[in-house]
């Protein structure tokens, strides 16, 4: 955690990190991190989590009652830069994530910076989530496309 970020989690939240913890495999320990000054992770009541990665550079901000399926990926910024000339000076993109109350995302997802997904709304499993997902859908696939309105 950068000493001058926040990470925020409101109450009942869990997170399976063993591997008998969930039988569809776990390949990593969840690992929530901040590298910036003023990131924040903000996570609501009653979530769960199984080996997730959540790393912010600006704001990634999950809801209520979100279930997060083992080995997912959240992240607000693109950790290297896309031009060549810039990736040793540490200058890469971010955008905000938000994702609302009531959100399944599936085994192995990744969700990737500047995305929203909407209430009650269900990523597939292995989907690479890049633009906004509105809410009550199954959305699914790479990149991750609407399926079928809930």
């Amino acid at each position: 955690m950068h000493s001058e970020s926040k990470i925020s989690m409101g109450s009942n939240i869990k997170f399976r990190t063993s591997r008998i913890s969930n039988f569809i495999g776990i390949n990593r320990r969840t690992m929530i991190s901040t590298h910036c000054k003023n990131a924040e992770i903000i996570i609501g009541d009653n979530c769960s989590f199984s080996a997730v990665v959540i790393g912010a550079r600006e704001s990634i901000q999950i809801g209520n009652n979100v279930m997060v399926g083992a080995n997912v990926l959240i992240t607000d910024t693109d950790w290297h830069s896309m031009k060549s000339g810039e990736r040793e000076h540490g200058i890469v993109g971010s955008k905000p994530v938000f994702i609302s109350d009531n959100v399944f995302i599936g085994y192995s997802s990744s969700i990737l910076k500047g995305v929203s997904i909407g209430k009650n709304s269900v990523i597939g499993a292995n989907s690479v989530v890049t633009k906004d997902i509105p809410a009550n859908v199954i959305a699914a696939g790479n990149p991750c496309k609407i399926i079928k309105t809930i």
